[in-house]
This record gives C-alpha cells, structure tokens and sequence, in this order.
C-alpha cells in the first residue's frame, strides 16, 4: 500500500496511476477556488479568521478537539492549537518552523538522510579532486608588472581559465544536490505525517523522478547561463572577457528570478509526480504573489550555508596548506600554487563534510516551503490531517 500524503493537485491524480492516500476535490472550470478549499486571495475559514462559513457548511474546516461545538465555546480572538502529527504544525508556517522543521526531519531519519548524502558526497567529492589533479587546466599566471593589452590579455586569459575549471564541479555539484534532494523530499513528504521511512522506500519513490528532475534543473539555470557568457567565451578576446562579464551578471539577474519563482518545480515534481513543464509552471503559481518572501526564506538559508561552509572550510584548509608544504605568498598569489594529493585530500574531506549536511538541509527547506505555500493556497493541512489520520478529520468522506 503507498502510503505517501497524495501530493496531487487539487483536482488531479497521481500520473504513475497509483491511488492517492488522499481525496481531492474537484477544481471547478471557471477558474473559482475548489469547493472546501480558500482561494489565495481570501483568508482561510475557521482557525486563521473568523469563520465565513456555518458549521459543517462548504469549505468549513473540522473543529480541533476541545474547540467550538457544544457546551465548549472558542475565547475571543484564541486560536485553537494546530496539529503537529510530525515535525511541522499543520498550519501556515514561519520562517523558523521551516528552517527547524528541515533540522527536525534530518535528525529524526539521519540515517536515510545524511547516510545517502554521505554517500553522494563522497562519490562527487572524489570524482571533482581526480578532475582538478589531471584534467582542469592550470591556473594562469598574472605578471603584476603587466600594463596595456598584456594585462587585458592575461586577465581574459584567467577569466576563461577559471570559469572553464569552475562549470565541472558546478555540473558535479548540481548532479549530488539533487541526487539528495531527490531522497529528502521522499523523507519530508513522511515526515510532514509523522511515519517512518527507510532508504529503500525513498529510493523506490525517488528513483523513477530522477531524470526528468536533472533535466529540469538544466532546463532553469544551465541554459541561462550559457546564453549569458557563451558569446564572451567563444570570442576570446579582450572585448569577449567584457562581454562575457556583462552577460554573466545579466544570466545572474536572470537566474535569481528563476530560481525563486521556480524553487517549488523540484517538491512539485517530486510529490506530484508532474511532468517538467507542468511542476515548473506550478512552481510559478505557487510563488506568485509570495516572491520576495519566499526570496527572502532562500536567501538565509543560502545564508546559513554559506556560513557554516565557511566556518568549516577554514581548519581544513589550513591543515591543508600545511600539510601540501604550501607557502602563505604562494597561496595567495594572482594565478594560484599548483597543490599536490595532500592539499586536494585534505580539502576533499572538509567539501565532504560541508556537502554531507548542508545539501540536506537545503532540500528540507525547499521542500517545507513547497508544503508551507499549498497550505496557504490549497488548505492542503486537511488533506494533511486526514492522511495522518488525525482525531476529528474523517479519512473516509472527501471534502465536499
């Protein structure tokens, strides 16, 4: 029996023909809310509004146990307590109840978690230190006393060389991001309903979304990219080096449109089981109307991880210069020292480490803010409630 919460759209079915745990209602066709749900315009019946409906009317939520009903009336401007079957309340969340709600998740299945994250990390990690040791180019060396269109050169020269070395570990890096969050998603979605899960289970369920999740993640910001400093790179000259830059910073305002408005494609595609085109334009509705807060969300989170990246990336990087026999002077020079195996190891170990909780935690986020934003617009903390089978939810009667 599948015991996923039914993600589907309102008014959808899972693609893969499986029942959904779940009922859904009918999404009328004139383009109105769903009956028993509130549209995104109007604020939610019962628990986060005085309540438009009549009781047991259309759309009404089931009372919280102790709240409204009989003899027993809700306090003025008191707010029954939401239910918390897992590592979120459900109920539209804040911004530390996503961030603890991700933390919450790994830690109550760090061995399917981080155990799969280590895993990936180790593989890429390995995979990125043989590249730099016999396969990237070497850095360019700069000639500080260079002027004129020596030092143009020199600098064209390094831009492409380092933007050449950066793109495989960028591709390395993307490909273990998802391989993970592909497998933290499965973990939320149960989470979320407070049930178990084991790696093989969210392998099983990860497994048949992989590739067209890679492709959408391609499709959303490696095609941006190269149309932003392809041009620059080909032509290889000073002006090319200046075009590039430009069309480089142009793609990143791109980007970072995209990848807010299409930061939900991913849990959408994952727990919809939606094609690529169809989770990114419901990323797209989700967000919408939520841009610069669900911005605001992934900017601490990239935030935090670049913190304690940084924090992490310090001592090993320094037992690594010392152990590589590295100079100071020569660390920090222009084009950079040529490090040898102890160097690259080191490095390796600390990069192992950082990716081995920090892409967890990303995917988490991700994924919370995909349920927080459907329990804003869809009531889908019902669904939630039933599927957990929670006391005063029927699981048997759909909302009508």
């Amino acid at each position: 029996m599948n015991d996923s919460p039914g993600w589907a759209t309102p008014g959808s079915a899972p693609s893969d023909g499986q029942e959904a745990a779940i009922p859904r209602p009918s999404e009328p066709k004139d383009g109105s809310a769903p009956t028993g749900q509130w549209s995104p315009e109007q604020p939610p019946p019962g628990q986060w509004s005085p309540p438009s409906n009549p009781a047991g009317g259309p759309g009404a939520r089931p009372p919280a146990p102790g709240w409204g009903g009989g003899p027993q009336h809700r306090p003025w401007g008191a707010q029954p307590p939401a239910a918390k079957p897992g590592v979120i309340p459900l109920r539209p969340l804040g911004l530390g109840e996503i961030l603890d709600g991700s933390v919450s998740a790994l830690r109550a299945h760090w061995r399917t978690a981080l155990g799969f994250s280590l895993a990936v990390s180790v593989v890429v990690q390995i995979a990125v230190v043989l590249m730099q040791r016999y396969l990237l180019p070497k850095p360019t060396n700069i000639d500080p006393n260079a002027s004129g269109t020596e030092a143009l050169r020199q600098a064209s020269e390094s831009l492409r060389t380092t933007l050449f070395s950066l793109a495989p570990t960028s591709l390395f890096t993307m490909i273990a991001t998802l391989f993970t969050a592909s497998i933290v998603t499965v973990v939320i979605s149960r989470s979320v309903l407070g049930r178990p899960v084991t790696l093989s289970d969210a392998w099983a369920e990860a497994r048949p979304r992989l590739l067209p999740l890679i492709g959408l993640t391609l499709l959303a910001t490696a095609l941006v990219m190269a149309i932003g400093i392809g041009p620059g790179l080909l032509m290889g000259s000073g002006g090319g080096a200046a075009l590039a830059a430009l069309g480089f910073l142009a793609a990143c305002a791109v980007i970072l449109w995209l990848q807010v408005s299409l930061a939900l494609a991913a849990p959408a595609l994952m727990l919809e089981r939606q094609g690529i085109i169809a989770a990114l334009r419901r990323s797209a509705k989700l967000v919408r109307g939520a841009w610069w807060r669900t911005f605001g969300i992934l900017a601490l989170t990239y935030l935090i991880v670049f913190l304690l990246s940084f924090l992490v990336s310090i001592p090993f990087s320094a037992i690594a210069v010392i152990v590589d026999g590295v100079s100071l002077s020569e660390f920090f020079e222009s084009g950079g020292p040529s490090f040898g195996w102890p160097f690259l190891i080191v490095t390796g170990i600390g990069e192992v480490i950082v990716s081995t909780l920090l892409y967890p935690f990303v995917a988490g986020v991700m994924a919370l803010l995909y349920v927080d934003q459907r329990i804003r617009r869809e009531a889908l903390d019902l669904d939630l409630a039933r599927a957990a089978g929670l006391p005063g939810h029927d699981t048997d009667t759909p909302r009508s």
